[in-house]
């Protein structure tokens, strides 16, 4: 039972400290809207050579410019482009 609430309690830390860390990813992107808006440039960039914002190489540029995870930069990119460029695909 102490087994098990112990567990328990490490995920539900785990999960809040994930939540925080995108929370502030998220922030970030609002007080610098002019790093959302190169992103938007290059993904509209990445678009009309037929690539889509969501691939790997967009992922990957996102990661690079901003020293984030894989999955990280494709959380930033989704609200990047949900906000700031809604037409890019």
């Amino acid at each position: 039972m102490i087994k098990n609430s112990l567990y328990f309690s490490f995920l539900l830390l785990l999960s809040m400290n994930t939540m925080h860390a995108q929370s502030n990813l998220l922030e970030s992107v609002k007080k610098n809207p002019k790093d959302a808006i190169e992103m938007c440039n290059k993904f509209k960039e990445l678009n009309q050579r037929g690539i889509s914002a969501s691939s790997d190489e967009a992922v990957s540029y996102v990661s690079k410019k901003n020293k984030l995870t894989p999955v990280n930069a494709e959380i930033l990119s989704i609200y990047v482009i949900g906000i700031h460029c809604p037409n890019v695909m």
